[in-house]
């Protein structure tokens, strides 16, 4: 009897697939996912709960260091937009024709700034200058072979001329929002971490901080890019004008973003 009853449901199966009534339901088709650079890691919060409500589409956000995102692209990681933290980035990956053409878009210009918790007796008002205090033994940065934050923290340590007398004192998050959490949990004395997080509501109570002047390390250009792989194309090409726009603009730059000087007119419509 089960047998007869199961050989009935596979003939409905596949009459259903013959008369195009029935097909597999792929989990998650109309999720976008996203690769992006830790320094988002407040900000896309905010983005993405905005695009959500708008559209009614799911947003799925990785965070992690960009150099990371861009060997796990080059490996195939299914991916929809990276986010990157350095336009380098998917510079390369565009390259070798891993990126849509004409798809990458510099969506903001991040800073740096000396943190340290509400608890410390550092003296922030001499800058970089801080960290020769003696009584610092741990310094956070991110990587520097893979995070930019990281790299442009060494650019801006070596500019103050103090690199050789801090550089022994350095503890290397993962990513810069890693870092972040190194000198917040006490196991760094002080970091150099992105704006973005500085001034993020989980943050700012918690510490103070002083911005490293921008002349003194490589402008920190971000940028996105839709990958070529990617299966939802036009959703991802919905999220790129959405960031494009006056009010996400806006947005961005309450996290402490320098902010593309134009910003794509109208208003992205919900769906009715």
């Amino acid at each position: 009897m089960a047998n007869n009853n199961l050989r009935f449901l596979n003939s409905i199966l596949v009459l259903a697939a013959v008369l195009g009534l029935w097909r597999p339901v792929e989990a998650g088709a109309g999720d976008l996912k996203i690769a992006a650079a830790s320094d988002l890691t407040f900000a896309f919060k905010d983005v993405t709960a905005q695009f959500e409500k708008q559209t009614g589409n799911t947003i799925k956000l990785a965070y992690g260091s960009s150099g990371n995102f861009f060997a796990q692209i080059q490996n195939g990681a299914p991916f929809d937009l990276f986010f990157s933290a350095d336009v380098e980035y998917p510079k390369k990956l565009a390259a070798v024709g891993l990126i849509e053409p004409g798809s990458i878009y510099e969506y903001a210009s991040g800073k740096l700034v000396v943190w340290v918790p509400n608890g410390s007796k550092l003296d922030l008002s001499h800058g970089l200058e801080t960290l020769l205090d003696p009584g610092i033994r741990k310094i956070a940065i991110a990587n520097p072979l893979h995070a930019p934050y990281g790299a442009a923290a060494v650019s801006a340590i070596r500019e103050a001329g103090i690199y050789d007398k801090v550089n022994s004192k350095f503890v290397l998050g993962e990513n810069i929002s890693q870092t972040a959490q190194f000198v917040q949990s006490g196991n760094a004395d002080i970091g150099i971490l992105a704006l973005s997080l500085a001034v993020a509501p989980a943050m700012k109570d918690k510490g103070r901080y002083v911005e490293i002047p921008a002349t003194d390390y490589p402008p920190i250009i971000q940028a996105a890019a839709i990958l070529k792989s990617s299966r939802n194309k036009e959703l991802a090409n919905q999220f790129m004008k959405f960031i494009k726009q006056p009010d996400t603009v806006a947005l961005m730059a309450r996290y402490g973003f320098s902010i593309p000087t134009a910003a794509e007119d109208g208003a992205m419509a919900a769906p009715h």
